[in-house]
């Protein structure tokens, strides 16, 4: 029989999936009111390729955290765009490099300005300071994973969270704890 104290919103994936459902609504909802045919993905693939023009497909795969297959889809559509071309290096001709065209270039410049005004509907009720934390937070913890520190030791929880199995707050809002936690 489940827990009838069980909280979905203590559970860190249940959380960073709904923000991202957030994220990912407001990201198209305002491209599409700009006219832009971009998905975060594309946007981030995209990005990734401004800044390291030339990179193969597994490399942009790693720099936005995606992997090779799904990467691969979101290529072919951004190639079929005319959003980006893949060459053959001199220096290797099994090689594919990627690079944006012009087209490319001016979405990445229509979008960004765009993606830098989401940024505080996304931390809305946080201030400065707790969206660096959160930043820094989700940082550390995509890096753990990344180096698969599975077995680390649980993070202590927050003095005004409530321990697993123990009985709701009265608020079902969550509270912030980082304007009183400073540091790493």
């Amino acid at each position: 029989m489940p827990d009838r104290d069980f909280q979905l919103d203590l559970l860190p994936a249940t959380l960073i999936r709904r923000l991202n459902q957030f994220a990912v609504a407001r990201f198209m909802t305002r491209m599409a009111e700009a006219g832009l045919d971009l998905t975060p993905v594309q946007y981030s693939a995209l990005a990734a390729l401004h800044a390291h023009p030339g990179v193969d497909q597994a490399t942009l795969a790693g720099l936005i955290g995606y992997d090779r297959a799904t990467l691969g889809k979101v290529v072919g559509r951004l190639e079929a765009k005319a959003l980006l071309q893949r060459q053959i290096p001199a220096h290797d001709r099994r090689a594919r490099s990627l690079h944006l065209t012009p087209e490319g270039e001016a979405l990445l410049a229509d979008a960004q300005p765009l993606v830098e005004l989401l940024q505080p509907e996304i931390f809305a009720g946080l201030n400065s300071a707790e969206k660096s934390r959160v930043i820094n937070l989700l940082r550390k913890l995509v890096r753990s994973m990344e180096r698969g520190d599975h077995d680390a030791p649980p993070m202590s929880p927050a003095p005004d969270s409530p321990a697993p199995g123990s009985p709701a707050p009265d608020s079902p809002r969550l509270r912030s704890t980082a304007s009183r936690q400073r540091g790493r």
